[in-house]
């Protein structure tokens, strides 16, 4: 039996990949920063529910850790947990910014620090990062989560390349809009109380992003978990995974526009 640790499994994508891959017969470590709330995933036998914070170093640490005593071992690390501010910019604190990357970007680079002297010694080792759409095509007001994610994306790719020899591989898992309580429970929306200039564009665009979020091109958890798992179980050494009609619409006008056309495109779509 393979063993898989997922981060940010309290909802959401996470839940739904813990989920799907416990029935498939995997061990899972499921991680969130309350473990203590969960009450699904704790009545799955295969399933150790555990604390890890990605700004937290030390439970970090203490979850791989605690991963390998219970099942020997960890084949997959599933990295999952995120975090989003939306809105203008200038409107964002510093500590929004700091967090923003903290969880997105720093966070993820330090699980994968974390659990490589672990792949090192198996010599063989599987990295899921869940990216976005976001890393992929930009969105205005997103500023911020698409900067994490086109970071994620550069990275992921470049560790693609130096741990190969290694045995250990990377994938992306590039999701459009999912119908989870992302925007609700991990989005955070920047207040312009002090910036006024910006109020006539942000009250333009907000309503058709919403078209966006709520359109019926959007894909479930359950269909992104089921993404992860081909990934892990393929074989091949595809990185990236587009998962989503919206996603797919907007990657291939992006591919038949050009990067200019296509900035234009979106420029008039969202004004």
């Amino acid at each position: 039996m393979k063993t898989i640790l997922i981060t940010g499994s309290s909802s959401g994508i996470g839940k739904a990949a813990a989920k799907h891959f416990a029935h498939k017969g995997w061990n899972v470590v499921a991680t969130m920063r309350s473990p203590e709330r969960e009450t699904e995933l704790t009545l799955l036998e295969n399933v150790l529910v555990t604390k890890l914070d990605v700004e937290q170093q030390e439970t970090i640490e203490q979850a791989i850790q605690m991963g390998i005593e219970r099942f020997g071992q960890i084949d997959l690390l599933l990295n999952n947990a995120g975090y989003g501010v939306m809105g203008i910019f200038e409107a964002a604190s510093e500590e929004q910014i700091q967090k923003q990357f903290g969880v997105n970007v720093f966070g993820l680079m330090g699980v994968i620090k974390t659990i490589l002297p672990h792949f090192r010694a198996n010599k063989n080792g599987l990295i899921i990062n869940l990216s976005s759409i976001c890393g992929k095509v930009t969105f205005p007001t997103f500023s911020l989560y698409n900067a994490t994610k086109f970071a994620i994306e550069g990275f992921t790719e470049s560790l693609f390349f130096e741990l190969a020899p290694l045995n250990i591989r990377l994938k992306l898992i590039e999701p459009g809009v999912v119908k989870t309580d992302f925007f609700g429970r991990s989005l955070d929306f920047l207040s312009l109380e002090s910036l006024a200039d910006y109020q006539e564009y942000s009250d333009m665009v907000q309503p058709l992003l919403q078209e966006t979020i709520d359109s019926e091109n959007t894909s479930s958890s359950e269909l992104v978990a089921e993404t992860i798992y081909q990934a892990a179980t393929d074989g091949t050494n595809q990185m990236r995974y587009v998962v989503g009609k919206d996603a797919e619409i907007f990657l291939n006008r992006k591919k038949e526009l050009g990067e200019e056309a296509f900035i234009q495109y979106m420029n008039q779509t969202y004004s």
